[in-house]
């Protein structure tokens, strides 16, 4: 596979950039937070219950020691992909008119940047609010995009420590794909890691 060959080739130390998406506020950032906090000890961006509180891609590299061999991620936290920004939303959260559209702007550019950086990921993974109906068109989207273009990816259904959450359903909705069920925020997450060397031996 190219995406192997790219990542190991005659050197120990390879580089690959991994894309974090999925629709707003379904754990993305948590979950790039979690792995940036265990990797290098900081966190790539803030989080917030308000929909698309991040509007550009946030970027952090960190290793992974994979079987004596580095691997030198690029972590892209991306902007939350969604089919329409509406800044009314905003302002119900409680944001003020002014800036509610800023951030109805911002954060359309910013689900445009995220489909067009496709071209660039290596390893992509979808996260999954598993607290909701997981067979909807932002899925599909993104989903889509990544079988057609062959990127590598592993589905993550998040918020596994809510009494509302379903995993199964999201496995059973994807289940031609490489499914995994965690807690971005509470719970443990090597799973995520041992996925992602089962992936690229």
């Amino acid at each position: 596979m190219q995406f192997l060959e790219k990542l190991f080739g005659k050197t120990q130390v390879k580089k690959a950039s991994l894309g974090i998406y999925g629709p707003p506020n379904a754990g993305k950032t948590t979950l790039a937070n979690r792995v940036a906090l265990d990797l290098v000890g900081r966190e790539v961006g803030p989080t917030s219950p308000i929909p698309h509180e991040t509007r550009t891609i946030q970027k952090e590299t960190v290793e992974l020691n994979i079987n004596g061999r580095i691997l030198e991620l690029d972590l892209l936290d991306m902007p939350g992909i969604s089919t329409k920004v509406d800044y009314r939303e905003f302002v119900e959260q409680g944001l003020p008119q002014d800036e509610a559209l800023l951030r109805a702007q911002e954060a359309t550019k910013g689900v445009i940047e995220a489909i067009k950086y496709l071209d660039n990921v290596d390893l992509a993974i979808t996260v999954i609010d598993s607290t909701k109906v997981p067979y909807d068109q932002i899925n599909a989207v993104i989903v889509g995009n990544l079988e057609a273009r062959g990127i590598p990816s592993i589905i993550v259904a998040n918020k596994i420590d809510l009494p509302d959450a379903r995993p199964e359903l999201v496995k059973e909705t994807f289940s031609n794909h490489t499914v995994i069920a965690l807690s971005a925020l509470k719970g443990d997450i090597k799973i995520l890691y041992d996925t992602i060397e089962k992936m690229i031996k």
